[in-house]
């Protein structure tokens, strides 16, 4: 299938490593022009560097989008998209009667309000133009909340809930709003993560399994994802070829065993 994003622009939240910057690459080579998006302008110029070895046009846009004037740089640097991908999260494992209220609101902030944010602005042009993608980067854990951490579950709940309403204000105007549900992705906070919950002296195979067996039983593929799997998905959903998929939630999660379906 070649998809061809030639003369879109794309903005990615939280694109300077991880999945976010396996999506910034992605739509870069399938022609689009790509804003990388961070807190801090240093961050954003390395990944753009970096990105830009491989291939494709970048831009830096960078800004702390959990708050207001973060968000209104980006804005700034990127005043329009044809293709948003609402990327950005935080994630941490904590007892679940230990989750102070400041902590529950920091996640909803980050990982629902920011999607929201960047949403109610780049949307209302792309309905104007006739066409756009937006994406919300959701998780498994909002389908099967890990008792570990329920407020990072919540929050990605929540951003099911948010395409889904966004694609009905979008509703026959050649605009598509979806979620991409990712399963557990091998990015170095995930290794840094999976080491919280399993033996730190195991190998990284070994520990990759352990946390697979005892923490994701779920997953019918038994091992973390790769960001570029991810990626395959988010780069599809931007394409012409996905003109009639919206307020969906696409999965890329290994899959489920049948006695965990929610």
């Amino acid at each position: 299938m070649l998809i061809d994003l030639s003369g879109r622009t794309a903005l990615v939240t939280g694109s300077t490593q991880g999945i976010g910057a396996a999506v910034a690459s992605g739509l870069a080579g399938a022609g689009a022009r790509v804003a990388v998006n961070g807190r801090s302008r240093k961050s954003v110029d390395e990944a753009v560097a970096r990105l830009s070895e491989r291939g494709g046009e970048f831009v830096a846009a960078p800004g702390d989008i959990s708050t207001e004037d973060g968000a209104r740089a980006v804005f700034d640097a990127v005043p329009h998209a044809d293709v948003l991908v609402n990327n950005l999260g935080i994630f941490g494992a904590q007892s679940a009667l230990e989750i102070p209220d400041e902590e529950w609101r920091r996640y909803f902030d980050v990982n629902v309000l920011t999607a929201v944010r960047m949403t109610r602005h780049y949307l209302p042009g792309m309905i104007e133009r006739g066409w756009g993608r937006v994406q919300n980067i959701a998780s498994d854990s909002a389908v099967v909340i890990p008792a570990e951490m329920i407020h990072y579950g919540m929050s990605k709940t929540a951003l099911l809930a948010v395409a889904r309403g966004f694609a009905k204000e979008a509703a026959g105007t050649g605009v598509t709003v979806n979620s991409v549900i990712a399963g557990p992705t091998h990015t170095g906070g995930v290794e840094d993560f999976v080491y919280e919950l399993v033996d730190r002296n195991l190998p990284w195979d070994e520990a990759q399994r352990e946390f697979m067996r005892l923490h994701r039983p779920q997953s019918l593929i038994q091992r973390l994802i790769e960001p570029e799997e991810i990626a395959h998905m988010v780069v599809y959903l931007a394409s012409p070829y996905a003109s009639a998929t919206t307020g969906g939630a696409l999965r890329v999660d290994g899959g489920y065993v049948d006695s965990v379906l929610p």
